[in-house]
């Protein structure tokens, strides 16, 4: 595989995780770079670090991981799903904006949070970047097989999908950043429905 090739396969593995930046991007009521850039960070370093580890293991367990992956990442993204449902339906107004990190307020010696960001839940982003990798883990099995420059190709992956990821936030703030509880359902679900695609085309390849 070449160059142009690993960076296309790149693309391919990062859509999961561009349409998961889009959703967290939605739930920002405005963009903030410091979480954009530590969101397109995890995703990024996780699908660069799961083809290093799929090359790693090889053909050794590859029977094992290819039977449950797909339910691994039906499993995360549709509890991660939910979860954003049962905020959006449960939290209120005052709920949410408590629940940011007013830290920079109190600096400025104002109680008014409206801009400060929400505080990023590294638990959830884990998932999140694991979930949209495990693809990448069953690609880097394939690059054992082929021989491929596993450096240069986890250097490709990982940068492709840092900068789609990235724009992916920015993408999904411009759209929800007016209508913070529409946008967490529609994210919610687009979580779900993005496990399910996974499972059904595992199921049916």
């Amino acid at each position: 595989m070449g160059v142009i090739e690993l960076i296309l396969t790149g693309v391919g593995l990062s859509m999961d995780a561009f349409a998961v930046a889009v959703c967290k991007g939605l739930g920002m009521r405005r963009i903030h770079w410091g979480q954009a850039l530590v969101i397109a960070l995890f995703f990024g370093g996780f699908q660069a670090l799961m083809p290093l580890v799929g090359w790693a293991v090889g053909s050794l367990f590859s029977s094992y991981i290819t039977a449950v992956d797909h339910w691994i990442a039906f499993g995360l993204l549709a509890l991660i799903g939910a979860k954003m449902l049962w905020d959006a339906f449960h939290e209120d107004e005052d709920d949410r904006r408590c629940n940011r990190n007013c830290a920079c307020c109190e600096r400025r010696g104002t109680a008014d949070c409206a801009d400060a960001p929400a505080k990023l839940d590294y638990r959830e982003l884990t998932m999140l970047a694991i979930a949209t990798s495990i693809d990448a883990l069953a690609a880097g099995l394939t690059f054992a097989f082929l021989g491929v420059n596993i450096l240069l190709a986890v250097a490709l992956i990982g940068v492709t999908t840092f900068a789609l990821s990235f724009v992916g936030v920015i993408v999904g703030n411009q759209f929800g950043s007016r209508f913070e509880r529409p946008a967490a359902i529609a994210g919610g679900v687009v979580l779900i429905l993005l496990g399910v695609k996974i499972l059904i085309e595992h199921l049916t390849a």
